[in-house]
């Protein structure tokens, strides 16, 4: 049996037992390298910068305070509705009682009784109840936008835009260097060359009239403007003095003022301190700011500019030119989008804080 057993089963040579430990020791190796190499190597290291998380912390107060403004608006529309139903009401009870006095002194004229102290009475009872409700009938033309003008734009958007429309005194200031003819700088040499039928129809200059004409039709009906297109130079969309006020409730005027500015081709640099300056010279000065532009300034002279101005040129320029700004006056900026000028939306957006105004940088179908 032992003998039969011992034949069956096979023997162990020396090769079979060498490749077996070569095998274990080939796997071994494996598996103390791959223990021993630092995985984390293959992880990256995600650094933020400061800019970075400057950035996200004004987004984050940015989205905080849209939110409350959003909520603060939201109440302000309701009181307004309730407050135009109530004037709606108190006008029509107003007529009521006025076609009733009406009424009541038709009888005593065809009753033919000397009641001449009585009949006065109710004429004077009725001018003044048709004065209230002129009085009623003005307060719902100003809380229906105030706007004496339209502006029908090509989308269905209704923009919030949280700039304070309001003021006595409205100064419009719009950029119309050569940067208005184009976002890219290669864009902007090519449209410089060519007639400026071509340039007034650049996308960009539409859009910066377009902005003109929306704040046009936004602001009080009761108030005053004056609109500037500026470079090198400073103009007035009208003929005349550039220190003269305007009335908003010529309509007529307003119209001609931005047909004005449909004609105005864009050239030159940007001098924006001639511009403030002029600003705080105004008798008596505006009370609210509209800046149209989409960069730094690029000059601080009347004149082209001289020589290569370097990203810290133009903020040194914008610096100055802040110095010349009337004092307490907010400054609502609208600013395009320009390629190669990254300081531009800081030194604005700041600005904007500064003189508790408003920032908005618009997207291409605004407004």
């Amino acid at each position: 049996m032992a003998g039969k057993t011992g034949k069956g089963r096979r023997g162990v040579t020396p090769l079979s037992l060498a490749f077996l430990d070569v095998m274990f020791c080939g796997f071994g190796a494996v598996i103390l390298i791959f223990l021993i190499l630092d995985h984390t190597s293959t992880v990256s290291v995600v650094e933020s910068s400061p800019n970075q998380e400057i950035e996200l912390n004004m987004l984050e107060r940015e989205i905080t305070e849209g939110v409350e403004g959003n909520l603060e608006l939201r109440n302000l529309l309701a009181d307004l509705s309730e407050e135009f139903e109530r004037g709606e009401v108190e006008a029509e009870e107003l007529r009521e009682q006025v076609e009733l006095l009406r009424r009541e002194i038709e009888l005593l004229n065809n009753s033919g009784a000397d009641s001449d102290q009585l009949r006065d009475r109710l004429l004077s009872d009725i001018e003044s109840l048709e004065t209230r409700i002129e009085e009623l009938l003005a307060q719902e033309f100003d809380r229906s936008g105030n706007n004496v003008r339209q502006f029908l734009g090509d989308g269905n958007r209704q923009y919030l835009s949280g700039m304070f429309l309001g003021g006595q005194r409205i100064l419009i200031l719009m950029d119309s260097s050569a940067s208005m003819l184009d976002e890219t700088l290669v864009n902007i040499i090519r449209t410089r060359n060519m007639p400026d039928e071509r340039k007034v129809r650049s996308p960009k200059w539409l859009r910066v009239v377009r902005a003109v004409d929306w704040i046009t039709t936004q602001v009080p009906v009761t108030s005053r403007y004056q609109i500037w297109s500026f470079n090198t130079e400073v103009t007035s969309a009208l003929p005349g003095d550039l220190q003269t006020w305007r009335e908003v409730a010529d309509r007529d005027e307003l119209e001609e003022a931005v047909d004005n500015l449909r004609a105005t081709v864009p050239e030159d640099g940007t001098n924006l301190e001639q511009v403030f300056r002029l600003a705080a010279g105004m008798s008596p000065p505006p009370d609210n700011i509209f800046l149209i532009t989409d960069g730094l300034p690029t000059v601080n002279r009347p004149g082209p500019a001289r020589g290569l101005v370097t990203p810290r040129d133009r903020v040194e320029l914008f610096e100055d030119a802040i110095g010349e700004l009337p004092p307490n006056v907010p400054v609502n900026i609208i600013l395009m989008p320009l390629e190669g000028d990254p300081s531009a939306a800081a030194a604005y957006w700041q600005l904007a804080m500064a003189t508790r105004g408003s920032f908005l940088t618009p997207s291409k179908d605004w407004p």
